[in-house]
Formats: structure tokens, sequence, C-alpha cells
């Protein structure tokens, strides 16, 4: 995934690949600076939210975790939302409880180009 940040702009571009087969090529106007997150609540298929750790994911050594950020972004049908990028192969979630380590091959694991959330409550930042 490449980020770029220029004139106050994110620049997603993530390719298909192993971690997630779908590819994202966005550019989000930026309104407010990324910080360092560790988990998002995701309302896919539950109502109230489900908690999910995260990690950005990286091409290197064939895939590997790097770290996750979000950033508050100007959203023309929410007014603002937030952003949650990773490396080059988007973003990994799994379940907030789980202690399994971040493993391309794990079924309670999956990947995402990245992120948009509605509010500053479904994100957390990292210590």
């Amino acid at each position: 995934m490449e980020f770029l940040r220029f004139s106050g702009y994110t620049h997603v571009e993530v390719e298909a690949n192993d971690n997630t087969p779908m590819m994202a090529q966005q550019v989000y106007k930026n309104a407010g600076a990324p910080f360092p997150v560790s988990h998002v609540r995701i309302y896919e298929g539950e109502p109230g939210g489900q908690q999910c750790a995260i990690t950005g994911w990286t091409s290197k050594d064939g895939g590997s975790p790097t770290p996750a950020y979000a950033v508050q972004i100007d959203d023309s049908s929410e007014g603002s939302a937030y952003l949650v990028y990773g490396g080059d192969y988007g973003v990994r979630l799994r379940p907030a409880d789980s202690d399994e380590a971040w493993d391309i091959a794990s079924g309670d694991q999956w990947g995402e180009t990245h992120l948009v959330l509605s509010s500053e409550d479904d994100v957390t930042r990292a210590a």
C-alpha cells in the first residue's frame, strides 16, 4: 500500500495480494494528523459492533505486520470520518480477544485494503 501525504491528502494504493483479493486506489482529504491505532470497532453483521485488533500488513518478508494508522478525513456523506490504513498489503484484523500471532494463514484473521469508520469512538489509539 502506498500512502502519499501531499497538500493535506492521503493516497491509498493497494494491489490485490495474499492479504486481500481486493485492490484500492483512493485519495482522501485529511482533516487532522495521522496517529497509530491498535484496535477498531466494525459493524459488519454486528449491530453493536465488534472490537478487533488491527495491524498494517506489508509485503516485506512475503507478508508481515507493520503499524496501522488512522487519520480524520473529510467525507462527503458523513461530514467527517476516520481513514484506517496500514502497509502496502493493506490492514489485517482479528477478534480483540484473540492472542494468536498475526498470520496470513489464520482462519480467524482477515485482510482489508483500508477502512473508513464514521466515529472516533470506533478507533483506539495505540499506546
